[in-house]
């Protein structure tokens, strides 16, 4: 902006500089004062010894589970000495389920420069890393990494992305195995999921079609876009003999859970669920990662990375630890037995 030197303006904020320059002086040194300051502020902080960690996660804040696994990386955190909003400052923004919201979450993190981000889930990776390629990045319950160009590969991702998968391929044959051991046996199984919101789906429906011979079974996948599809994909499903669901993991599926538990409850179908929660409330069975503690995790690689350590010599993670739960209630309802071993084998059990 120019102003003219007799514009009112231009009065107010220009002082008269005089014959010897003095009060030029001064008035430089006072907007170079000005424009140092922001960086003055950012070198104290740094000095307290205070990081930040940008985390973004698909969910609501409202949200049980969202709730947990903020508590799970908080735990991780304080086990290894940082301590929240006393040497590292923590922002987490979510986006809900929505897309959008997801993407404006994702770049107001990455403007906020903070030392490192965390990412729950694939849409919040495929956002943040959209956005940088300098910032170092953790993930956590993301699937197939590879396969979706996030790393180069699991041993040595390289780049700023590294983290812990939630997909081991032998998830897939205990799904269809569970499948197996109800009475009747389920037959042709139809794997439920949204493509725009599950791009891993390819990945994990090829390897459940290499298990599903082995144990006499059918698949098929059963794509829906939108929660208001889910009942009449449901029902079609239903018309097959000896059928049953199985619901892949997928922020779509959590998010639209209790339409999708209402609907096969009203088909009759037995399914397979990818989290526990399903069970809780009122689905048959679920197997998968205990998602909290790849969160857990998760902070010990935000710590090496605050140390000093670069995301692209971390080897990627799969899962270690995994949760099998059991609706005793919703299998009188369905009329299906299980099996004792299945039984025995459950961590969690529902009279």
């Amino acid at each position: 902006m120019r102003f003219r030197s007799g514009d009112p303006v231009a009065r107010m904020i220009v002082p008269s500089w005089g014959t010897d320059g003095v009060r030029r002086r001064e008035f430089i040194g006072i907007a170079s004062a000005t424009i140092a300051w922001p960086l003055m502020v950012r070198a104290q902080q740094s000095d307290t010894g205070q990081r930040r960690l940008g985390a973004l996660g698909v969910g609501g804040a409202g949200d049980p589970l969202v709730q947990s696994r903020v508590a799970a990386v908080d735990d991780g955190l304080a086990a290894l000495g940082w301590k929240k909003d006393g040497n590292l400052q923590i922002e987490w923004r979510y986006g809900e389920g929505n897309p959008a919201l997801t993407a404006r979450s994702a770049e107001e993190l990455v403007a906020s420069a903070p030392d490192v981000l965390l990412a729950v889930t694939t849409p919040c990776l495929n956002e943040l890393r959209k956005r940088t390629n300098t910032i170092p990045i953790v993930f956590a319950i993301v699937t197939d990494p590879v396969g979706q160009g996030f790393v180069k590969s699991l041993a040595q991702p390289g780049g700023n992305i590294t983290g812990f998968t939630d997909f081991d391929p032998a998830m897939a044959g205990k799904w269809l195995e569970m499948f197996a051991q109800l009475s009747p046996p389920v037959r042709n199984v139809g794997v439920l999921f949204n493509p725009e919101t599950a791009p891993f789906a390819g990945a994990m429906l090829r390897v459940i079609d290499d298990n599903a011979p082995t144990l006499a079974v059918r698949a098929s996948p059963v794509p829906v876009h939108q929660e208001a599809t889910i009942g009449d994909a449901i029902a079609t499903l239903s018309r097959e003999g000896n059928a049953g669901l199985l619901v892949l993991p997928d922020s779509f599926t959590w998010a639209s859970r209790a339409t999708i538990i209402a609907a096969v409850a009203r088909a009759r179908l037995p399914a397979v669920y990818w989290n526990k929660q399903f069970v809780a409330d009122g689905g048959l069975m679920s197997y998968g990662t205990d998602n909290n503690d790849l969160l857990r995790r998760s902070a010990s690689y935000i710590d090496r990375i605050l140390r000093g350590a670069r995301p692209g010599d971390l080897p990627v993670q799969n899962p270690t630890k995994f949760d099998l739960a059991i609706s005793l209630k919703t299998a009188k309802a369905l009329g299906v037995t299980l099996s004792p071993t299945l039984l025995s084998g459950a961590d969690e059990v529902i009279e």
